[in-house]
């Protein structure tokens, strides 16, 4: 059973940056790719980003320019920076490794002043 954990969520205020990690305990996101979802409260799940096997990016239009994903192989890892953070940013963040039933917990992402 594959694992992901996320972490680096927390509280910042509007204009501020985090940077998200999901570590895996196999080495899944170079054969599936990975991707980062957001819930807020009351909201569905939305896909925010992107990457796949071989490192092609996509990203929601509401965070392209402001948001990064990457990836590290060799620690089995996928990033997510977020830079100039709104307060409609806020919300539960997942990974995801693409075509899988393999989730993480999720992170929470509060942005507010």
């Amino acid at each position: 059973q594959v694992q992901l954990v996320e972490s680096g969520g927390g509280l910042v205020q509007p204009g501020g940056s985090l940077r998200l990690s999901c570590a895996a305990s196999e080495s899944i996101f170079s054969i599936h790719g990975a991707g980062w979802y957001r819930q807020a409260p009351g909201k569905q799940r939305e896909l925010v980003a992107t990457i796949t096997r071989v490192g092609n990016t996509m990203y929601a239009d509401s965070v392209k320019g402001r948001f990064s994903i990457s990836r590290d192989n060799a620690k089995n890892t996928v990033y997510l920076q977020m830079n100039s953070l709104k307060p409609e940013d806020t919300a539960v963040y997942y990974c995801n490794a693409i075509a899988t039933g393999y989730w993480g917990q999720g992170t929470q992402v509060t942005v507010s002043s």
